[in-house]
C-alpha cells in the first residue's frame, strides 16, 4: 500500500526486478535520491532531454517536471512511463528497472583540476588534458562523465575519454574531448582563452555508460563524432583487464576529418586481435579522397548484422544517432532492449528543443 504522505526519511523507491529501495524525499527527483544512495540507475543528461532514465512506474504517484516529448512522448506517459531525472514522488513508487547496479558506484565529488595541455584534433575538437589534485584519484568507471561548474554555476558535461588506470601514469591526466559549438559559452572558451595551468572545477563521476563485464556477449560499440571519447575509454579500459569479447566499432562523422583519432584506433587493432574497426562519412566532399563506407552510421551497422539478437551494443554521440539506432536495432534487428547502453550528448540547444 502506498503512504499517503513522506516520512521524515521520505517515500520508498523499490526497483524491480531487483528489489533494491532507496529513500527519495519529496522535494527531490528519483534520480536525485538514487545517486546520493550509490543505487546506480540508468541515465544520461539528468535534463529531460535524452531519456536515457525512461523507466516503467509499476506502482505509486510521482509529479514529472518539464521534459522534452523525444525523451518521453504523451504515449508513453500515458502507458506509465516516467524520466526518473525530473519525477518527484508523490508517495511511495515501485519502478521497472534493469539497470541497476549492485555495486561499483564511486563516491561524488567536487575537486579543482588545472589545465595540463590544450592539443587540437581538427578544426572543431580540442583534447584538454585535466591535472588532479595530488593525493585525490578520482575513482570512475571507463565511460563515465564529469560536469565542469562554471562561475555562473551553470554546468557542462564532457566524457572521460581515457580509462582509470591510465591516471596511474606519471604525467596522464584526465583526458577530454572538446568539440566547438560556435556562441557556447564553454566551448568559445576553450577555444579562446583557455590557457594551460588555468583552474576549473569539475564535480563527478556521473552516468550509467560503461562496460557491463559479467557478460561474454559480443559487442557492438558505436560512436558519432566526439561520442568516440567514452568508446576510447572503453577500449583501453578492454586492453587493461585483457577482456577479449569480440568488438566492432563503428565511428561515424561528416567529413574523414571528424574522425580525429583513427590513428589511435587503427593501432590498437594490432593490439586487441578481436577488434574490428569500421570508419563511416557521411558528407564526403571529391578533395577528401574517400574510399571507406558512406552514409549514416547506424545503418552500417544494420548492413552488416542481420540479427543482433546475441549482442550487446554501446552508443554514444548526437541523440539523433542514438535514438534511431536503439529504435531500429530492436524492433528491425532483434536486439533485447536492455542491452543497448547508451550516453547521448545533449547540447544547450538540444536541451533548449520542446
Amino acid at each position: 500500500m502506498t503512504s499517503a504522505a513522506p516520512s521524515e526519511a521520505g517515500f520508498q523507491i523499490t526497483v524491480e526486478p531487483s528489489g533494491r529501495h532507496f529513500a527519495a524525499l519529496a522535494d527531490e527527483t528519483i534520480l536525485a535520491a538514487g545517486i546520493r544512495q550509490g543505487i546506480g540507475l540508468p541515465y544520461g543528461c539528468k535534463d529531460g532531454a535524452c531519456g536515457s532514465c525512461k523507466c516503467k512506474k509499476l506502482s505509486g504517484k510521482v509529479s514529472l517536471g518539464p521534459h522534452q516529448s523525444k525523451a518521453l512522448s504523451a504515449e508513453e506517459q500515458l502507458a506509465g512511463y516516467v524520466l526518473t531525472c525530473c519525477a518527484r514522488p508523490e508517495s511511495d513508487v515501485v519502478l521497472e528497472s534493469r539497470q541497476v547496479t549492485e555495486a561499483g558506484a564511486f563516491p561524488i565529488r567536487k575537486m579543482p583540476v588545472r589545465v595540463q595541455a590544450l592539443a587540437k584534433q581538427s578544426h572543431d575538437v580540442v583534447l584538454l588534458r585535466l591535472q588532479l589534485p595530488a593525493g585525490e584519484p578520482l575513482q570512475f568507471h571507463a565511460g563515465q562523465y564529469v560536469e565542469f561548474i562554471l562561475r555562473d554555476g551553470t554546468r557542462r558535461s564532457y566524457s572521460m575519454a581515457n580509462a582509470p588506470h591510465t591516471l596511474q601514469q606519471a604525467g596522464t591526466g584526465l583526458e577530454l574531448h572538446i568539440r566547438h559549438l560556435p556562441g557556447g559559452k564553454f566551448t568559445d572558451h576553450v577555444f579562446g582563452a583557455m590557457k594551460e595551468k588555468e583552474i576549473l572545477r569539475i564535480e563527478g563521476p556521473y552516468g550509467s555508460f560503461f562496460l557491463r563485464e559479467d557478460s561474454a556477449k559480443p559487442l557492438v560499440l558505436l560512436a558519432s563524432g566526439t561520442g568516440f571519447a567514452p568508446i576510447k575509454a572503453l577500449l583501453e579500459h578492454m586492453q587493461f583487464k585483457g577482456i577479449d569479447r569480440p568488438a566492432t566499432l563503428y565511428w561515424g562523422g561528416r567529413r574523414p576529418e571528424d574522425l580525429y583519432m583513427d590513428e589511435w584506433v587503427r593501432t590498437q587493432l594490432q593490439q586487441m586481435p578481436n577488434l574490428r574497426y569500421v570508419p563511416v562519412v557521411s558528407n564526403a566532399v571529391p578533395e577528401d579522397d574517400w574510399r571507406g563506407r558512406t552514409g549514416f552510421v547506424h545503418r552500417a551497422v544494420m548492413e552488416d548484422f542481420d540479427d543482433l539478437s546475441g549482442h550487446q551494443v554501446y552508443a554514444c554521440g548526437a541523440p539523433i544517432v542514438v535514438d534511431s539506432a536503439k529504435q531500429d536495432y530492436i524492433a528491425q534487428r532483434g536486439l533485447p532492449e536492455d542491452e543497448f547502453y547508451a550516453d547521448a550528448f545533449t547540447t544547450e540547444a538540444d536541451k533548449a528543443l520542446p
